[in-house]
């Protein structure tokens, strides 16, 4: 049995490919007490024992801490662009497909047969996401963060093509943000900003991946990451499908994608 633990800034996910698909997250700052937890809460909850490991495949930014060995298991480092492509696109069952890993922050990985390469990112993601929201709204949990959102209007704090020309221009729909957080008042709610905050975030990712998809020649997206459980998020990247030619897919477990392609990567 191989484990598969991508380790990351905040989170830390553990992922079991044992017939059905097993997973465990843990939250700690040192990424070897954070790898060693994730592994031992992922052994424990599926009444394994350690000595039933083959390997742990690691991935992630922490995975340079760790040594040869985990609580006596050997550790296989696996890079993270690799795991990213892999995971995305054999979660999605595509061959070729540009995959985008929302993290802290995005990265943007090219698949193609067995070419798997980074093509593109940016430093907005998740962890610009919980940033805007600690300091405009003093919220540090996504949790409340998307219970605000869902409640919020987006017209009260964007600025939209209909606003600026008074309807439809050219393919773009009236309701096409022309500008975000350029219609802020003084006399929005929280719940208002919250979804703008989500509202931007979503749409600059997506700008971002067509163009990639576009520059690669692939026509699928597959979007993996803690960010594809925020619900308005993702009503916002479904809300743009019809402006743009790639589709995009969000697969099962794509939280988790990561560390499924690192465990994949090793077990062949």
């Amino acid at each position: 049995m191989i484990i598969g633990i991508d380790i990351g800034g905040s989170t830390t996910d553990a992922v079991l490919l044992d017939g059905d698909l097993r997973v465990a997250s843990v939250e700690a700052n040192d990424p070897v007490a954070a790898a060693a937890g994730a592994l031992g809460k992922l052994v424990n909850d599926l009444n394994h024992r350690l000595s039933d490991l083959t390997a742990i495949a690691a991935t992630g930014g922490g995975a340079r801490h760790l040594n040869d060995e985990l609580l006596g298991v050997p550790v296989r480092k696996v890079s993270e662009i690799t795991a990213i492509g892999v995971g995305g696109s054999s979660l999605a069952g595509k061959r070729e497909a540009l995959v985008v890993s929302m993290g802290t922050g995005t990265a943007v990985v090219s698949v193609k047969g067995g070419d798997i390469r980074h093509v593109s990112g940016t430093g907005v993601g998740g962890g610009t996401l919980l940033g805007l929201s600690k300091h405009l709204l003093n919220v540090a949990r996504l949790e409340t963060l998307e219970q605000l959102a869902e409640r919020g209007n987006l017209s009260r704090i964007d600025l939209t093509v209909g606003d600026i020309a008074g309807g439809p221009v050219g393919h773009l729909p009236a309701d096409a943000t022309a500008s975000n957080f350029g219609k802020l008042s003084s006399d929005v709610t929280p719940e208002d900003k919250a979804r703008a905050l989500v509202n931007m975030i979503a749409e600059v990712i997506v700008v971002i991946s067509v163009g990639a998809a576009r520059a690669a020649g692939l026509r699928d997206i597959v979007l993996t990451g803690k960010l594809v459980r925020v619900k308005p998020f993702i009503e916002r990247i479904q809300a743009t499908r019809s402006l743009f030619e790639p589709s995009f897919i969000i697969p099962q477990y794509a939280e988790f994608a990561t560390a499924i392609g690192a465990a994949r990567s090793v077990s062949g």
